[in-house]
């Protein structure tokens, strides 16, 4: 059976009517910490797009503003449940009125992708392609905000790279191969595709 999200995202889905997003794509170019900050390049005005280095705090904020007035309902309420994640943080961390650095803004992104796919995987799972479909334009829509994801051929070489630094022989030291792996490349790895893949490569 759907878990709660799901059955309160299915009563908000009969509210909300999808329409076609707004169109913008992101490119990883490194940042404090090794996080990124990201380059926009916007296509959501042709004639005036330009190159901006910013914060993901505040693009999400000017993409939230940008989606209102263009009534982009889905990623109006990607951004929308984004900022109220964000608020709830800096609540916990007793910064109100200030901001969340890109490192704590992939946290939150990559938890808000998370809850997507599972409502992708459990929509599905119960026949309901139509709701694990608006599940899965949602989830587009967050990865907009994350760094361009490794490449097969990339990710192969880092796993070798981790393998050779931590001393790994077996499949036992999986765990610290994952963890070196997920603590240097937040956002640009998925977290079982890695876990297959180190398990494969420490395979005696």
């Amino acid at each position: 059976m759907p878990c709660a999200r799901c059955r309160a995202s299915f009563a908000m889905r009969q509210a909300v009517r999808c329409q076609p997003s707004l169109v913008h794509s992101a490119s990883y170019a490194g940042g404090p910490q090794g996080f990124p900050r990201f380059l926009l390049f916007s296509t959501l005005h042709p004639t005036t797009a330009m190159t901006v280095t910013t914060t993901l705090f505040e693009q999400i904020d000017k993409d939230y503003i940008l989606a209102y007035k263009a009534k982009d309902s889905v990623r109006l309420t990607v951004l929308r449940l984004l900022k109220t994640a964000v608020k709830n943080r800096m609540v916990e961390l007793k910064r109100p009125g200030g901001s969340l650095a890109d490192e704590e803004m992939l946290d939150l992104i990559i938890k808000e992708g998370k809850q997507r796919q599972d409502s992708i995987d459990q929509f599905t799972a119960a026949g309901r392609t139509d709701l694990a479909d608006k599940e899965a334009a949602e989830l587009v829509i967050l990865k907009e905000y994350l760094p361009q994801p490794l490449s097969a051929e990339e990710l192969a070489a880092l796993i070798d790279a981790t393998v050779a630094e931590v001393g790994a022989t077996s499949p036992k030291d999986m765990g610290k191969v994952i963890s070196a792996i997920m603590a240097g490349h937040k956002g640009r790895v998925d977290g079982k595709a890695l876990s297959e893949a180190v398990k494969k490569r420490l395979q005696p």
